[in-house]
């Protein structure tokens, strides 16, 4: 009688027969102790040959170390989370506590580019109050940008592609990359105003990158700022 090879056993026990059989009957090994240290596996670490506890032992680590990696990546993640938390609140803390409602533009964006290590930020408000028509942040906006700017439903984060908005930095021809990020009361409201961050780094505002940080940052913006706009 021909014997069966590869993954075929003895009889026509398949090895899926016998890997069953193992996972239903846990007492075969209380009951076979010795096949714990007489089963030889290939080791991965070496071509040497170990028993099914020292292979096990060997799995047993590979995947407490692969844990200990995720909690220190967790761990990092979430000291990065918590000093992005501080570097916010500090931002808005700074908000707060500007009593004088025509220095709101400098502070938002001088604190920005301090807490965030941001090269280059500006501002832009239109239709603010006459009281403020003299101030740089109040300049004259054409309507193309204002039309730009209304029509972002979401930060725009991208290549430097000429924007009127870049013009507005001190140094526009160093930039590489944008984050325009529209002012507004509310997400149905249209935008009263532009805050626009450059870098010369083209990655550091990449098109695919996520703008949930920059929208809350936005908003904070929109609130102080609000305060430029005529009293209804």
């Amino acid at each position: 009688m021909n014997v069966p090879t590869g993954h075929q056993g003895v009889q026509g026990i398949t090895e899926n027969d016998i890997a069953n059989y193992l996972a239903n009957t846990p007492g075969f090994f209380e009951r076979h102790a010795e096949l714990l240290s007489s089963v030889q596996l290939t080791s991965p670490h070496g071509q040497r040959a170990v028993s099914l506890q020292e292979r096990q032992m060997e799995m047993l680590r590979e995947r407490i170390k692969g844990l200990e990696r995720k909690i220190v990546e967790m761990l990092r993640h979430g000291q990065e989370n918590l000093a992005i938390a501080d570097r916010l609140h500090r931002w808005t803390r700074a908000l707060f506590l500007t009593a004088d409602a025509a220095e709101l533009p400098r502070v938002v964006v001088d604190e920005l580019r301090h807490e965030f290590l941001i090269p280059q930020a500006a501002v832009r408000v239109w239709g603010a109050d006459a009281a403020f028509a003299g101030a740089g942040f109040a300049s004259p906006v054409s309507d193309d940008a204002r039309s730009f700017a209304g029509s972002l439903v979401a930060p725009y984060c991208g290549v430097n592609a000429g924007f009127e908005a870049a013009r507005w930095l001190d140094e526009p021809t160093t930039v590489a990359s944008l984050a325009l990020i529209p002012l507004r009361h509310g997400a149905a409201d249209g935008a009263f105003g532009l805050l626009v961050l450059g870098s010369p780094d083209p990655t550091r505002y990449a098109a695919d990158m996520g703008t949930e940080f920059l929208m809350r940052i936005g908003e904070v913006a929109s609130a102080a700022l609000s305060r430029l706009l005529p009293r209804a």
